[in-house]
């Protein structure tokens, strides 16, 4: 387990390469089928890089050729990292349901999303955060840094 409380900023960027690294299963909240939109083009690179995408989005019911799940209480199945493309304030309760989710390694807030007390709870249960980063930008950064 990567420890969730990270001295320097260098510790944490290795730590994401790290999850990065060992993970194969996303869990995108939020994620829109809108081409256009922020969470649809970082779901479709990370897929294109070899992860397999969950979708969690109200309607719809495939985007990006997987099935749309709802909610993450529906996902009885092994993930590895849940990236959250929701407002800051909506977080706390949807990490809540994260951390449930069998084999969660990581808890992803989006680039410009972060809070507190979603930072507390997967502090809190022992799960690795990262907030107010892209898991596409961090991913490209850490190919280039060959760590991955």
């Amino acid at each position: 387990m990567l420890s969730c409380e990270l001295p320097t900023a260098k510790n944490a960027d290795k730590s994401i390469c790290s999850v990065l690294k060992n993970s194969k299963v996303i869990v995108v909240v939020g994620l829109s089928p809108k081409p256009h939109r922020a969470s649809n083009q970082v779901a479709k690179y990370m897929q294109e890089n070899g992860y397999k995408i969950i979708p969690v989005y109200p309607r719809e019911i495939e985007i990006l050729g997987e099935k749309v799940y709802r909610s993450l209480e529906e996902i009885d199945f092994e993930v590895d990292i849940v990236d959250i493309f929701r407002k800051s304030e909506d977080t706390p309760p949807i990490v809540e349901k994260a951390i449930k989710l069998p084999g969660v390694k990581c808890v992803f807030l989006q680039e410009g999303i972060k809070n507190e007390n979603s930072k507390k709870i997967t502090q809190n249960a022992e799960i690795f955060y990262v907030e107010d980063k892209c898991i596409m930008v961090e991913h490209k950064r850490c190919k280039n840094e060959g760590l991955l």
